[in-house]
């Protein structure tokens, strides 16, 4: 096991009030690659052109699928690095994002294809449905990540496996969390993979929304120890992740003087930190008598002592905890108690650090130049430098405490459109060459790019003169533009 500090908490008062149950989830909904708004349970999913504007759709066809998994976006263009929806979100909040996938065979072939899927420059794992569609399933992932601007941007990128197949993708949801859900996890340095999210003892319904307002899939959890059935109600926002009131409804439990022994989750997890949640309720009827209490270890080593599960709930969490392989709960009953001990649900996240940060204003600039561009690259989308190997075409970014962009080469790459201001404030450039386009305008202030060594704008349909402040640039070494008038000092 690695050597990792420890950190974990008991919470039994109520943390947060929240505001109750609305008729979607707070986010975004959206079913890629349909043209109309479609229906599933209670929940509507809109269509995705407003999210992206590259890829292609084409429907599914097979019996009984949801209406969700009738249609697919795919994304043939072997050459772009990464093909991204942009969500548009509250800067600082916090998301869970759930990517959705059944391959149906929308190519005519006979595997799903395997890719990488990024969330802002954080590659966060790899889509791999093979199993699944093998057993007529559908696949998900789910990451909780912050949002650091204004917009979220959902990736699919080629890898090694992908070979002559296309990334695709069936539906896309982003909830919007509330801040105390996981809220001990550094989210501007990591983001949270959903492992596992179970209720124990349970065998019916996945639980999602209404019963879970962001939408959260609980999945029913049984194996060979005796079930028992809750006698009372908690209330969700008593606890730091609200959890909904119906995973309390089962729990797994044995019998008096025995320790309760689970393996759980049901997946051998890689060698790092992870954030687990863990929920209790005494099941019986409220009575002065109704509580026990118990240890909880994992994996050998104690996870919290002496833990007081009464009828009110409790939740016991532990923000970075190291695991490796299966792993073990062992509930140990305090001597002397009636009953053993009981558990009702858990959660499991892989702690993953995100792959980097590039600097906002380089972001915001090159947000710009994408949509003064009339037809940019079609990888012009999401985070221009990160991850690394799916920076944008053209654009090669310098990696330190930020990402900077330091070079845009685009000649002869048949872009129309014009400069915007804004492409003032990359002022990390050092190369910009767009020479050989049908760029239209005039040249910007270009005040400010102290970095910018060389400059080509030959061959486009540029008006006007150079402004005289590109003269004055400390690090300027060449200029290529064919305009009506150079700058008195280049």
């Amino acid at each position: 096991m690695t050597s990792s500090v420890i950190f974990l908490c008991l919470v039994i008062i109520p943390i947060l009030a929240h505001s109750g149950l609305s008729s979607q989830p707070p986010g975004y909904l959206i079913d890629c690659g349909g043209s109309t708004n479609v229906t599933l349970g209670s929940l509507t999913y809109v269509p995705d052109s407003g999210f992206i504007n590259v890829g292609k759709s084409i429907p599914i066809s097979a019996p009984n699928l949801l209406p969700i998994l009738t249609t697919v976006r795919y994304f043939p263009n072997v050459s772009a690095r990464k093909s991204c929806f942009s969500i548009p979100v509250i800067r600082g909040g916090k998301y869970l994002v759930r990517t959705i996938y059944y391959y149906g065979r929308y190519d005519g072939g006979t595997h799903p294809p395997v890719f990488d899927q990024i969330v802002d420059g954080t590659k966060w794992s790899i889509v791999n449905t093979t199993r699944d569609f093998a057993s007529g399933l559908s696949s998900y992932y789910e990451v909780v990540a912050a949002a650091m601007g204004n917009s979220l941007s959902v990736c699919l990128a080629r890898n090694v496996h992908t070979g002559n197949s296309h990334p695709f993708i069936s539906a896309l949801e982003v909830e919007k969390l509330d801040d105390s859900v996981y809220n001990p996890t550094n989210f501007e340095k990591n983001v949270l993979v959903t492992i596992a999210r179970n209720t124990f003892g349970a065998d019916g319904d996945i639980i999602s929304f209404p019963d879970d307002n962001f939408n959260r899939m609980w999945q029913p959890f049984k194996d060979q120890n005796p079930v028992v059935t809750s006698q009372s109600n908690i209330t969700s926002s008593d606890f730091w992740n609200l959890p909904p009131a119906k995973a309390f409804n089962s729990g797994i439990t044995t019998s008096k003087g025995k320790k309760l022994e689970i393996q759980w989750p049901a997946v051998t997890l890689p060698a790092t930190n992870y954030y687990i949640a863990l929920y209790f309720q005494e099941n019986r009827s409220p009575s002065p008598d109704s509580w026990r209490v118990f240890d909880v270890a994992i994996n050998g080593q104690t996870y919290f002592s002496k833990l007081n599960a009464t009828t009110k709930g409790v939740t016991v969490y532990a923000p970075e905890w190291p695991l490796s392989g299966r792993t073990h709960i062992t509930l140990t009953p305090a001597e002397g108690m009636p009953v053993g001990p009981v558990i009702n649900a858990g959660e499991v996240f892989q702690i993953l650090p995100v792959g980097g940060r590039t600097l906002p204003r380089d972001v915001i600039a090159m947000e710009s130049l994408a949509k003064s561009f009339k037809n940019p690259p079609p990888d012009w989308s999401g985070d221009p430098c990160l991850p690394r190997e799916n920076s944008w075409t053209g654009v090669t970014c310098s990696h330190n405490q930020f990402s900077r962009v330091i070079s845009v080469v685009l000649t002869n790459a048949g872009i129309s459109g014009s400069l915007p201001p804004d492409i003032a404030n990359l002022t990390s450039l050092a190369h910009l060459w767009l020479g050989g386009n049908k760029l239209t305008g005039k040249i910007p202030d270009l005040s400010g790019m102290n970095a910018l060594e060389t400059l080509h704008l030959e061959n486009n349909e540029l008006e006007g003169s150079i402004p005289p402040s590109v003269g004055k640039l400390p690090k300027l070494q060449e200029i290529v533009a064919l305009v009506d008038h150079l700058p008195e000092s280049a």
